[in-house]
């Protein structure tokens, strides 16, 4: 039976932050992810915004893992070349009634130690944002709100986790868990595994992982957001900052936001679940998105709608994050209930829960251990003349393989041929952004799948857009009636 000094179970972004900081030290890592790629889960479907962190509790986890994360964000995009903009966010007040509420938001913000924020009046804020709606009686301007690619960051994570070390292994899901004298052994659809530490990062499958190691249950809740995404063309100048609704009792409301890419995101709705692989999108979700975010922004050109997805969060009942170990499970470290801000919290998180395993394990540092990682190479931000030179050494960085967001053959092959690189369709999709754009694939995924064929060696019918039975084309021998 194998035998790894930690065993990660999940390649979240919170799990690939914890791998990375483990990396610092000189172990034996392994994540086991059930997806076929890292960003597969909760991490690949949700705001992409770095919170200030005004909205969290005074005095809990949530509330002091955000601000450290978000003061960590930047710093750590230039470490790992993952695109970030500090873009600042607007929480609107729409009635009267409710400032007091408004009031109590940047107290609280002011508390957790959040910089700048500012109280503004309508008019203040539509100075600020043209397209707020004339609604807007008030607003809390938190100027250190940013935003992120949530697949970027993951992939940086995992990828400098991995050059320093740490061993990924996708499609493995944990099916049962049992303490031993010396650590834990995990039994997984691809055989048993022993570790002397775990570290739960499931998402929300993270209270079954760790019911099956403490008497002291915890139960998560699958809370189901959905999203409409809007065409770069339409909406990049629409609003810049982030703008947020007064929270309510199911979260932050439905928000309009800018994304590194140039798209304009908004949403999300809160659903309660009992599916935790629910990610389908309804339209009458889809429609109170468009309705609420109707209410705070003003003339959203809902007509360059491209694509709408859902995401599910992790929503622990008593609204905390989870972080250590149970009493009654030495070696078992939770990182549980990581629902929103929990990206804009993972690299605290990754910082904490990698601590408590060091204190428990004692191992030796790495001395070998590189913080930084080459960024992917992305064409379109070259200049004209160093663009033109890469070609003349590499052609295939002139053939354009996706026409809407302006990808190359050069760049998919990187995406593939990268430590970690992708074996999937939305792995491409999540490296390099193609198939994000208007046609949503239309045009380049026959391409894509015959470079992954090549590339990995397989007929193009063994090719999958996320892994399992998920494959765009069918063998017609084997499939004729």
């Amino acid at each position: 039976m194998e035998q790894h000094d930690i065993v990660i179970v999940g390649a979240g972004v919170v799990g690939c932050a914890i791998a990375r900081e483990l990396a610092r030290c000189k172990a034996d890592i392994l994540v086991l992810e059930q997806g076929a790629d890292v960003c597969c889960g909760t991490s690949k479907a949700n705001s992409a915004i770095v919170h200030a962190g005004f909205d969290a509790a005074h005095g809990s986890l949530m509330a002091k893992l955000n601000v450290q994360g978000s003061r960590m964000m930047e710093p750590l995009s230039r470490e790992l070349g993952f695109a970030y903009r500090r873009n600042g966010s607007l929480v609107v007040c729409l009635a009267g009634e409710d400032l007091p509420r408004l009031r109590a938001l940047y107290e609280n913000g002011t508390a957790n130690g959040v910089e700048g924020l500012e109280l503004l009046s309508g008019e203040a804020a539509r100075a600020k944002e043209p397209n707020l709606s004339p609604n807007v009686v008030a607003a809390l301007w938190a100027p250190t709100g940013a935003i992120v690619c949530p697949f970027g960051l993951t992939i940086a994570l995992a990828e400098n986790a991995f050059a320093n070390g740490v061993r990924f292994r996708f499609g493995t899901k944990v099916t049962a868990l049992a303490k031993t004298g010396a650590g834990w052994r995990l039994e997984t659809s691809a055989g048993p595994v022993a570790a002397r530490c775990v570290v739960n990062a499931a998402g929300v499958w993270a209270d079954v992982l760790h019911n099956m190691a403490s008497a002291q249950k915890i139960h998560i809740t699958p809370r189901r957001g959905e999203y409409l995404l809007l065409d770069w063309r339409a909406g990049r100048h629409h609003v810049d900052a982030t703008v947020f609704q007064l929270p309510g009792r199911y979260g932050k409301g439905v928000l309009v936001t800018p994304t590194v890419h140039g798209n304009l995101l908004i949403g999300p709705t809160a659903s309660d679940i009992e599916d935790r692989e629910g990610t389908d999108t309804t339209a009458a979700g889809l429609a109170e998105v468009a309705q609420k975010a109707a209410l705070s922004v003003a003339d959203l050109p809902l007509n360059t709608v491209i694509t709408s997805f859902a995401g599910l969060r992790a929503h622990e009942d008593g609204h905390e994050f989870i972080l250590g170990e149970p009493a009654d499970a030495p070696g078992f470290f939770d990182a549980a209930g990581i629902e929103s801000p929990g990206l804009s919290s993972a690299p605290a998180i990754g910082v904490t829960v990698a601590q408590m395993v060091r204190e428990r394990l004692r191992p030796a540092e790495n001395p070998a251990f590189d913080p930084h990682r080459e960024p992917m190479l992305l064409t379109k931000l070259l200049s004209p003349e160093a663009y033109a030179a890469l070609i003349q050494k590499d052609p295939a960085y002139g053939r354009v393989v996706c026409r809407c967001r302006q990808v190359t053959e050069g760049e998919i092959l990187d995406a593939i041929r990268r430590p970690l690189g992708a074996t999937t369709v939305d792995g491409i999709k999540h490296r390099v952004g193609a198939r994000m754009g208007r046609c949503q694939g239309g045009f380049c995924t026959p391409r894509i799948l015959a470079l992954l064929a090549q590339e990995l060696g397989v007929p193009m019918e063994a090719v999958t857009q996320n892994g399992g039975d998920s494959r765009f084309v069918l063998d017609a021998g084997k499939n004729r009636r």
